[in-house]
């Protein structure tokens, strides 16, 4: 059996970073805390991430694209009308809102520790995170064709975000579910004004 290559160092730090962050805050956790999980020593860890405020924004940024990539893949795979495919969304977020070891979205968490450093760059990442999801969003209802695709997607970027912080407060997953329902009647509201005729 042939072994599996070791990851690469900063991979490694980003990975432990990931599971300390994400489960205990970016507050309570330590750079030392962060090295010993990765197996190194804090030398080397700042070889690779000059603060700690540099290993914070590397760690959302490590969560960006993949975060993005399974919004896109639910929404590709729901085979529904495009509400359906705005709801799908919120369903699986609820799904993944059952797992034990689920904290709440790590952007918003993470935000809420720097909120009174509001340009921070890992806050900075967070925004950008959140931006790409409503542009994402909203080029698929321009796609779609739905008037006033952008104002749409803020609107459901609302009832997401809504969503994600009060299964935070409530550990419930069915505000998503509920928040999903809100979105599929929205936007099948806003398909019924595109079939409607214009005067």
């Amino acid at each position: 059996m042939i072994a599996e290559p070791e990851k690469p160092t900063r991979d490694r730090i980003l990975d432990a970073a990931n599971k300390l962050f994400y489960k205990e805050g970016i507050r309570a956790v330590s750079v030392d805390s962060v090295a010993e999980k990765a197996g190194i020593t804090k030398k080397t860890l700042y070889y690779h991430f000059k603060s700690k405020d540099d290993l914070i924004t590397g760690y959302l940024e490590s969560r960006d694209h993949p975060n993005l990539i399974a919004f896109a893949s639910w929404f590709d795979e729901c085979e529904g009308s495009l509400a359906d495919k705005t709801a799908e969304i919120f369903l699986r977020v609820a799904e993944s809102a059952r797992h034990p070891k689920w904290r709440g979205c790590g952007f918003i968490r993470t935000a809420a520790e720097l909120a009174s450093m509001p340009g921070h760059p890992a806050v900075v990442v967070g925004a950008g995170h959140k931006k790409k999801f409503e542009s994402w969003l909203a080029e698929k209802y321009e796609d779609a064709g739905l008037r006033h695709p952008g104002q749409t997607a803020r609107s459901i970027v609302l009832l997401m975000e809504g969503a994600f912080s009060t299964m935070l407060i409530h550990r419930d997953p069915d505000y998503a579910l509920a928040a999903g329902e809100t979105a599929k009647s929205l936007i099948a509201l806003k398909m019924a004004d595109n079939d409607a005729p214009t005067e």
